[in-house]
């Protein structure tokens, strides 16, 4: 019996020995801004950044654009919403690196729009993700939205769809690593990018794209570091699924270019982006005709 009670106790120990710990700690963060971080994100303007895009759908490539708008801006810690006034309740005021990620295709006759926005912490102290993802698919037999909202030690998910099988779901995550946190993450402080094994949700765009479930993946992510710049990889064996992001290894960390396979019309295709045209502009005050100029230098088609 002793015996017994010392294989069980020692399986246990091997067991939790064994497991990573994927999530949040209330120790404090070591994060490290550039120097240089102010001048670049607190001048009042965006980063706006135009790629050519080959989106893989339905077993075909589609030409494509993509935009990443990058933006800081003051966050409510209780409404997980932008600050309209953020002086008038300093306290629950938090800036965040926002991502507004675009890509619009066509597939036949009907087009695409996709949307994901990410709210990443600028000085956090004891939780490094993201405060807040949505995503939103349109195209002409309907749409969907996704939103994770950070609370402590678990994301809140919600997601409304017009696919049956899909529908209306609400559920809870433990506090893993998203795949839409990265990109806002190697902007901030790319050495914090966890590396090795873990436990990942998937982009958002691919879940909803792919209809796959909303759930931990276990994951391997790598960094290979180059001369200028570094590429962020992303294997999930489950879902035959690899990321590759290559973006400028000094601050501000730009994102040159990505690539993303999987399986698609019964063998693996993969989506690419390459960078166009990269501007800072104040583009909430430029909603004039004449600032349709401004979309001819990002060289916007869509």
């Amino acid at each position: 019996m002793r015996n017994i009670l010392i294989i069980s106790f020692l399986f246990v120990l091997f067991q939790a020995c064994g497991q990573k710990n994927e999530k949040v700690t209330t120790e404090k963060i070591n994060f490290s801004l550039s120097e240089k971080f102010g001048d670049y994100w607190y001048q009042g303007k965006a980063e706006l950044s135009s790629y050519d895009l080959e989106q893989v759908r339905y077993g075909q490539k589609r030409d494509g654009e993509a935009v990443l708008i990058f933006v800081t801006e003051d966050f409510s810690k209780s409404k997980q919403v932008k600050l309209d006034n953020p002086s008038a309740n300093p306290e629950d005021a938090e800036k965040v690196l926002k991502l507004n990620f675009t890509k619009k295709f066509n597939t036949g006759i009907y087009p695409y729009s996709m949307m994901t926005s990410v709210f990443a912490p600028v000085y956090p102290k004891t939780d490094l993700h993201a405060r807040k993802i949505t995503t939103s698919v349109q195209e002409w037999c309907g749409h969907v939205f996704m939103q994770l909202n950070n609370e402590e030690d678990k994301y809140n998910l919600f997601s409304r769809s017009y696919f049956e099988s899909e529908g209306d779901i609400d559920m809870s995550l433990d506090k893993i690593w998203l795949e839409d946190e990265l990109w806002t993450l190697l902007r901030l402080d790319p050495s914090l990018i966890p590396t090795g094994e873990v436990q990942l949700l998937p982009s958002t765009q691919y879940l909803r794209l792919k209809h796959k479930e909303s759930k931990p993946y276990t994951s391997q992510i790598t960094i290979i570091e180059k001369d200028t710049v570094n590429e962020l990889k992303i294997e999930i064996p489950e879902l035959k699924r690899k990321v590759s992001i290559i973006y400028q290894n000094q601050h501000p960390y730009q994102i040159e270019s990505w690539k993303e396979s999987y399986p698609e019309g019964g063998e693996i295709m993969t989506t690419s982006a390459k960078l166009k045209k990269r501007i800072m502009l104040d583009y909430w005050n430029r909603n004039g005709m004449k600032d349709s100029v401004y979309r001819e230098e990002l060289q916007l088609g869509f």
